[in-house]
């Protein structure tokens, strides 16, 4: 077993690890088809070898060229360290500063097998989502973050280590990019030769910006969209009886079974992987498996229907493993036979961002044959993901036309189910509306107006009372910011994530890091983070706290099919909010940012980035996330503003209020819509 010593060593290269190929017993990612020339393999071999000594590429490059050959990808699955992969208290990582270990921590938290969906392969969720693109990279940085002081950046280049570069004490440690692409090149099919070429990569959110917390952050998410879903679609605070019908339990889709106990519906969630399921009835998060559709549906009534589930409070996950698409199907002949309409809500968290290389599975074949598909016919796979996508979307409409709420939750999957030749125009929109709305629209898009996003933290000593701590911590904080008087859009948001604090504790959420994530906005992030940081220097946290957020956030995103889906002036498609907020929280006292190409709804359709942010007690820490942190929600709200989103106007007037340095451009409103017809008609 390898030490933690050995790994900040750098490559292991005399003598060079055992080749032990791909593990059995975990599950892998799918096979890519690249669809390389000859020049082109010769091409991804040589930029593979470049990472070793010319007396030792002759025996890596047959193995490598076998990778590329069987897996479309060079992983270099010799490299894959023999150590038990974890996030390991920050004390025992061999480096010169703090802030190289966290971000240590962090990277091996994004690699553990409890986390990340397919580990050999580098990927921890969402399909594809990368943190690095080989294991040569994993060791490069590992040595780089041991050897560099506060007097060095690290920079990364989608994934691959370009090297430690000389800067100073209040600049970032580490700076990353991925997949940043010239925009008439951001294709798909140019994606898989450049990820095969080894020359760029698909970090997801935060897979590539090494701030992951297992699927807890996509729990709370799915917790306050459900809650909020059952606000304004059937008009009720409990949602006892009521029932949600989704997709999905590999990656961060993983979250939605817990997420529906919380929330305190009846969650039915299909997943074609069976490990998928395995994995998240192991862990406590699905409560219960069935292959059998009439089993499903039987479970399904006596908790919703032959008993009084308000009363009783009953609150299920089912998972069926099987298609999505029989399930809805399913659904469509119990409404026709009987008149019951069996479900509230629906919505699908497939990787439809990438739909054809293993992130949606046609329902016309089982999990295996589909698979087998993908890696000898692509084309045919394809053809049947679409068909399969307009089979869907069939079944959601007929269900829809009865009641039944369903919403995208910003998967691709509305935009793809359009490019199959699905159902889901919505007449007289604009491009980045459909039939039903992403959640954004409807639900998250006003909370992202307020300054509400998913802050997160982790405390980096991995004892559960240093969280413990820091829960109680954020509780305190939001409760004396309801004291002091905040608007009633505001307490809501701040009693949800009170609530939110108290079930995460009863429901056993860490995975990995010990880590906590909560909605909060620019008030309730910056006193967390004063009060957290006070509280390592006093010893009641016992070592630093790493903050992050998702990219997924007020500021952080620009994606026209999610995070601002429900920005109308025509700058929905712009991506300059994001790359100025990559930017501003570099300079303004961040230990590490990241800028990237795709995340969510895929490459190519979205600019988003990160950033994280090392807590050791001090004064400067202190300072840097005030200013940070401010910088961080106010740049997102002002752009919000400018759109023409009330709320987002009355938070940025409101922090213009408490900071007399803040000034931000408002928008006058077009008063008199009639100026604008008469000025067409000259």
């Amino acid at each position: 077993m390898t030490s933690l010593k050995e790994i900040c060593r750098g490559l292991p290269l005399y003598p060079l690890p055992e080749n032990r190929g791909r593990r059995k017993g975990i599950p892998h990612a799918p096979v890519r088809t690249p669809n390389l020339t000859a020049q082109e393999k010769k091409l991804a071999l040589r930029n593979a070898l470049r990472y070793f000594p010319p007396e030792i590429q002759k025996k890596l490059a047959l193995e490598f060229a076998e990778e590329l050959r069987l897996y479309g990808h060079i992983y270099m699955y010799r490299f894959f360290p023999d150590i038990e992969m974890r996030a390991y208290p920050i004390g025992d990582y061999p480096c010169k500063t703090k802030s190289a270990a966290a971000i240590m921590l962090m990277i091996m938290n994004n690699l553990d097998p409890s986390v990340a969906q397919f580990p050999q392969e580098l990927v921890t969720y969402g399909g594809n989502g990368q943190v690095f693109s080989n294991w040569a990279q994993f060791w490069l940085v590992m040595h780089y973050l041991s050897e560099m002081t506060e007097e060095q950046t690290l920079v990364m280049y989608s994934g691959h280590p370009l090297g430690v570069f000389p800067s100073h004490q209040y600049a970032p440690r580490l700076i990353i990019t991925n997949g940043m692409v010239i925009p008439n090149y951001s294709t798909r099919d140019e994606y898989e030769k450049m990820f095969a070429l080894g020359v760029t990569m698909y970090g997801q959110m935060t897979a590539g910006s090494y701030c992951y917390i297992g699927p807890q952050g996509i729990v709370h998410g799915t917790v306050l969209t459900v809650l909020n879903a059952g606000r304004r679609y059937l008009k009720v605070e409990d949602l006892s009886g009521k029932v949600f019908v989704t997709s999905g339990l590999g990656g961060m889709s993983g979250a939605q079974a817990k997420a529906a106990v919380i929330a305190g519906c009846v969650g039915i969630i299909a997943e074609v992987d069976e490990a998928a399921l395995l994995k998240r009835h192991k862990q406590g998060w699905l409560m219960e498996i069935s292959n059998n559709l009439d089993h499903c549906i039987a479970r399904w009534k006596i908790c919703c229907l032959w008993v009084d589930a308000r009363k009783n409070k009953i609150a299920l996950s089912l998972g069926y493993h099987g298609n999505v698409v029989d399930l809805w199907e399913r659904l469509v002949y119990e409404l026709d036979t009987t008149g019951e309409l069996l479900v509230d809500l629906g919505s699908d968290q497939t990787s439809c961002h990438n739909p054809f290389s293993g992130g949606y599975y046609p329902v016309q074949l089982g999990f295996e044959e589909a698979k087998q598909l993908l890696s000898t016919n692509p084309g045919k796979f394809r053809t049947l993901v679409q068909e399969s996508l307009k089979r869907h979307v069939a079944a959601i409409n007929r269900l829809a036309d009865k009641g039944m709420f369903f919403w995208d939750y910003g998967n691709a999957f509305l935009l793809e189910a359009q490019r199959a030749g699905a159902d889901v125009e919505k007449r007289g929109a604009n491009k980045t509306e459909f039939r039903y709305p992403s959640y954004v629209q409807h639900i998250m898009g006003d909370i992202f107006s307020l300054g509400f996003g998913p802050f997160r933290w982790v405390c980096t000593s991995g004892d559960p009372q240093d969280l413990a701590t820091t829960d109680s911590i954020a509780m305190s904080v939001l409760e004396d910011s309801i004291r002091q008087g905040v608007s009633t859009s505001v307490k809501q948001q701040y009693h949800d994530n009170i609530r939110w604090i108290r079930e995460a504790g009863r429901h056993s959420l860490v995975v990995g890091s010990q880590a906590r994530i909560l909605y909060s906005d620019q008030r309730g992030r910056v006193s967390i983070a004063v009060a957290i940081n006070r509280a390592i220097s006093e010893g009641r946290i016992k070592a630093p706290v790493v903050l992050s957020r998702d990219h997924h956030d007020v500021s952080g995103t620009d994606s026209p099919y999610r995070e601002t889906s429900n920005i109308y002036d025509g700058s929905a498609f712009c991506a300059d909010m994001a790359v100025q907020n990559f930017v501003g929280d570099a300079f303004r006292g961040a230990t590490w940012v990241a800028l990237h190409n795709g995340g969510g709804v895929g490459w190519g359709e979205v600019i988003n980035g990160g950033f994280g942010l090392v807590l050791d007690g001090s004064k400067e820490a202190e300072e840097r996330a005030k200013m940070m942190l401010s910088w961080d929600v106010s740049n997102g709200v002002a752009r919000r503003c400018w759109s023409g989103n009330d709320y987002a106007y009355e938070t940025i007037c409101q922090a213009m209020k408490e900071n007399s340095t803040l000034k931000v451009t408002l928008p006058h409103k077009v008063v008199d819509e009639n100026i604008l017809e008469q000025a067409m008609k000259h």
